[in-house]
């Protein structure tokens, strides 16, 4: 196999979400009222969490960084993507690919990790409560939440190596609104069956395992709780579906994109789009809405602030 030193292409050209000027208009306008909208609301999920001591639970310093998590992983994609709609040509050069690239899996990644270490929290929680506070102690929580981060980061690395070690000498028209690893690959000058077939097994088993993993794990815990007789059932219920509805948004679209052959489908830039852009600040939102005690941490919050 060829290496990096072979790599002519320097910069590529975006060919965007849709040609369409109307649709490209009315997308932005979407993307800029959504990021007013809820990109603020996760900074406030956030400062609520920190400045209130009584959200000192591990599911709330969860909580936390899966917000910290989604925010940062929404400036990955969508902003370039605001600056592109107003640019005629919409071009990337090779080293912005890479990084993009690589943030992109780093969080996304650390962020299916989160939901596994999530789903271990409330599985302690309800199905072992006398050990909860035996089992979940600080240093546990704390190693809990630095594993996402290094199982992401070594995702991620391990992917932008392969794709380091491609000769791209020719093409340079990347068939979506940002760069991934389906479309990159696909514009190597080699024959890439053995690294997409790695790539499957990095990005694509590792997703379907976890997701799997997570319902089974959630269902052991809705059956647990339904024989329950309980004064918290009804919460209990509501946190884990609340949890299901997460799982779905983040693991479906992400099974649909690296499970499968990298062969370009209609739907791709669609799934995308809602995968990258939508999807990861409304995770948190969803968690908060189904959650009392940070909404009436947040509603504390925020009437202490507007008085002042």
């Amino acid at each position: 196999m060829q290496t990096e030193n072979s790599t002519v292409v320097r910069e590529f050209i975006l060919l965007g979400l849709t040609q369409s000027h109307n649709v490209q208009l009315l997308v932005f306008v979407l993307i800029l009222v959504f990021y007013l909208i809820i990109l603020p609301g996760n900074v406030l999920i956030i400062f609520t969490i920190r400045s209130d001591p009584g959200l000192t639970a591990p599911l709330y310093l969860f909580l936390g960084n899966l917000a910290f998590l989604d925010a940062s992983y929404s400036f990955i994609v969508a902003p370039r993507m605001l600056v592109d709609f107003l640019s005629e040509k919409k071009i990337i050069s090779y080293k912005a690919c890479i990084t993009q690239l690589f943030f992109l899996h780093f969080l996304g990644g650390g962020e299916e990790l989160l939901l596994v270490v999530m789903a271990f929290d409330r599985y302690i929680a309800i199905c072992r409560p006398l050990y909860y506070s035996t089992v979940m102690s600080p240093r546990v929580c704390y190693v809990l939440l630095l594993a996402p981060w290094f199982g992401g980061f070594v995702h991620s690395i391990t992917q932008v190596v392969l794709i380091l070690r491609l000769p791209f000498c020719g093409p340079n028209h990347l068939d979506n609104f940002f760069c991934d690893v389906p479309q990159i690959i696909k514009l190597a000058c080699t024959d890439t069956f053995a690294i997409e077939l790695l790539m499957v097994f990095n990005s694509g088993l590792l997703t379907l395992l976890c997701f799997l993993g997570l319902l089974s794990s959630y269902a052991v815990i809705l059956c647990r709780v339904h024989r329950s007789a309980s004064e918290g059932k009804t919460k209990a219920i509501s946190t884990c579906t609340t949890h299901l509805i997460v799982i779905f948004l983040m693991f479906g679209p992400a099974i649909f994109i690296y499970t499968r052959p990298f062969r370009a489908l209609p739907a791709d830039r669609a799934v995308s789009f809602f995968h990258t852009v939508i999807f990861p600040l409304m995770n948190p939102v969803i968690y908060t809405l189904r959650n009392q005690e940070v909404k009436t941490s947040m509603k504390k919050l925020l009437s202490r602030h507007i008085v002042c």
